[in-house]
C-alpha cells in the first residue's frame, strides 16, 4: 500500500475553508475548490515508495498495470486507473454542464486532435478520450441542479412567472411566452429541445428576459409556490447577470441533499452543482461541456448533440449492505464504486470492499489498513492507494482511539 499527496485545485468557485475544516490541513488563503485523488495525467496524485521516495500515481501504476490494477480492470478498462475521486467544495455555483457518452469522447478527442488544436486550447472540447459518468455523495447540506424536469412542471413556472410580470404591468417578454409554447407541446423531447435552445441561443433578447424576471422578484413579486426554484434565479443572476444558464435552471430539478444522501450522474445529464462540499467519484476524465453560469467557451452546437432531452426523476443512489457489511454506493457505472467505512473505538474490523486498485482518503478520526501485503495507519486528512495486489484488505479502528473514524473507499465497480 502506497500513502498518496493529492493535488489542491484552486477554481474560482472553491470554498476557502471546507476542505481544509474537513481534512484537518492549513488554510491555502485562496479558494479551495476540488482535491484531485487518483492517476489522472493533468494532476496525478503522488505517491510514495517503501524506500522514501516519490513518484506520480499514473506513472507508478505503468511500471506493472497487472499488478497495481488488477489483469480484470485492464481488460475492461486498459492499463490506467478507471476512476478519479474528489473532494468538492462549493462555494458558488460551478457551470451548467453536462459530459459526453464514451461514443462521443473517443469520436470528438479524435477529431480534435486530427484539427490540431492544442491539448490546452481554451476552445477544447475533449481533454481526453474517456467519458465522466459521475456521483455526489454529500458531507454537508448540498445544492445542484440535475437533469430535466416534466416539461408541464418547468411550463408552470415560467407560466407563474409571466402572471406577476402582467400583475406588474411591466410586460410578459417574447422569450417567456416562447417558451412557455415550447413546454407545451406534447411530444417530451422536442418540448424541453426547443425551450432548451431557444434559452441558450437567445442572446440579447434572453439576457433582457432574464433582467426582467429578477428586477420583479426582486421587487417582491411572489414566489410561492416555487420559492426555490426562484430563489435559484435570484441567486444565479447575482454571479452572472443576464447568462442564459439563469433561466435554463427552471428547466431542470433542483435538489437539496442531505449528509449522507448521494446522487449519480449519466452522460448527457445537464446539472450543476450549486453548493456544499461531498466527496466526487466519477471515470477517469476532464471531458465537459458547458452551457452556461461560466466565462468559459460554451459551444452551443457540439453541446446539443451531448444533452439528452428527457426528464428524468432525480437519480438518488441509496447505499447497499453486502453480505460482510460493507456499506456500498454502487452506481450503473462499471468504473467505480463507493464503500463509506464508520469505525466505533471499540469495534472491530471491517472489510474493505476492492475489485482491482483502490484509494482510501480518511475524513475523521484515524484508520490502520491491514493487507497480507503490509500495513498502513492514516490520521484524518490521510489517504493511500492500495494495489489490486494487496488484497484483501481490512481497515481497523487504532487502538487506543475514542474517536471515531470515518474514511471512504473507491474501487472498481466490476465483480470482485
Amino acid at each position: 500500500m502506497y500513502e498518496i499527496d493529492n493535488v489542491l485545485r484552486p477554481y474560482a468557485w472553491g470554498s476557502t475553508t471546507a476542505i481544509a475544516g474537513l481534512l484537518d490541513r492549513p488554510e491555502s488563503g485562496g479558494p479551495e475548490a476540488e482535491l484531485w485523488i487518483g492517476a489522472h495525467p493533468d494532476s496525478p496524485s503522488v505517491a510514495t515508495r517503501p524506500d522514501g521516495t516519490t513518484v506520480p500515481l499514473d506513472a507508478l501504476i505503468a511500471e506493472d498495470p497487472g499488478h497495481f490494477l488488477g489483469d480484470a480492470s485492464v481488460a475492461a478498462f486498459g492499463p490506467r486507473l478507471p476512476f478519479l475521486t474528489k473532494v468538492l467544495a462549493a462555494a458558488k455555483p460551478l457551470s451548467l454542464q453536462v459530459h459526453p457518452s464514451l461514443e462521443q469522447a473517443r469520436a470528438g478527442f479524435a477529431r480534435e486532435n486530427g484539427e490540431g488544436v492544442p491539448a490546452d486550447a481554451l476552445n477544447r472540447n475533449y481533454r481526453d478520450d474517456n467519458h465522466k459518468p459521475e456521483m455526489i455523495f454529500a458531507l454537508t447540506p448540498f445544492d445542484a441542479l440535475c437533469g430535466f424536469r416534466e416539461p408541464a412542471k418547468s411550463r408552470d413556472v415560467f407560466l407563474h412567472l409571466a402572471g406577476c410580470l402582467e400583475l406588474s404591468g411591466s410586460g410578459v417578454p417574447t422569450v417567456l411566452t416562447d417558451v412557455i409554447d415550447d413546454l407545451s407541446q406534447d411530444d417530451e423531447g422536442a418540448a424541453l429541445r426547443s425551450a432548451f435552445e431557444r434559452l441558450i441561443a437567445g442572446g440579447d433578447g434572453v439576457a433582457e428576459a432574464t433582467k426582467t424576471v429578477v428586477e420583479a422578484l426582486a421587487s417582491g413579486a411572489p414566489m410561492a409556490p416555487y420559492q426555490p426554484e426562484l430563489a435559484t434565479v435570484l441567486s444565479l443572476n447575482g454571479e452572472y447577470p443576464g447568462d442564459p444558464g439563469v433561466l435554463i435552471s427552471l428547466l431542470l430539478n433542483r435538489l437539496s441533499l442531505e449528509p449522507g444522501e448521494a446522487v449519480y450522474l449519466p452522460a448527457g445529464n445537464v446539472h450543476a452543482y450549486l453548493h456544499g462540499l461531498g466527496v466526487e467519484v466519477m471515470a477517469s476524465s476532464d471531458n465537459v461541456l458547458r452551457g452556461g453560469l461560466t466565462p468559459k467557451f460554451v459551444d452551443v452546437p457540439e453541446l446539443l448533440k451531448t444533452v439528452v432531452f428527457e426528464s428524468v426523476g432525480v437519480p438518488m443512489l441509496r447505499a447497499g449492505v453486502s453480505e460482510l457489511g460493507q456499506e456500498l454506493y454502487q452506481p450503473p457505472f462499471r468504473e467505480f464504486q463507493l464503500q463509506r467505512i464508520e469505525l466505533l473505538p471499540d469495534g472491530g474490523p471491517v472489510p474493505l470492499a476492492q475489485s482491482g486498485a483502490a484509494v482510501v482518503i480518511v475524513t475523521a478520526g484515524s484508520v490502520y489498513l491491514d493487507s497480507p501485503k503490509g500495513d498502513l495507519r492514516l490520521g484524518r486528512g490521510g489517504s493511500a492507494f492500495l494495489p489490486a495486489a494487496d488484497a484483501p484488505v481490512n481497515v481497523h479502528p487504532v487502538s487506543g482511539s475514542t474517536d471515531t473514524a470515518v474514511a471512504f473507499a473507491v474501487t472498481t465497480g466490476l465483480k470482485a
